[in-house]
């Protein structure tokens, strides 16, 4: 799992690149601190590359929205696979967060 952020004024965007499990989630932990940090502004999370999300990587999203709304900003989902799609859907998460093709 890679995880690569950029940020370009108020706007960070983390393009996540491989399978977001639960050994992956916990080791984007530090680079989670530095999103949450960020998170008065929008973030960007370009899921292009993400090829799987378990619940512990669902959990790291939510727990960025939860950071976002506390200090004003929001959340982008972005390019995100039909599997992946599905698990938003099944799981409500779609409803929780701003979607970009």
């Amino acid at each position: 799992m890679e995880f690569n952020i950029s940020t370009q004024g108020a706007v960070t965007t983390a393009k996540l690149i491989g399978r977001l499990d639960t050994p992956a989630a916990q080791e984007c932990a530090p680079a989670l601190e530095a999103l949450q940090e960020k998170a008065g502004g929008t973030i960007i999370l370009d899921c292009k590359q993400l090829t799987y999300i378990s619940s512990s990587g669902l959990r790291i999203f939510l727990t960025l929205r939860k950071a976002a709304v506390a200090k004003g900003g929001k959340v982008i989902v972005r390019s995100i696979c039909p599997d992946i799609r599905n698990v938003f859907v099944m799981t409500g998460f779609l409803n929780l967060f701003e979607m970009e093709d």
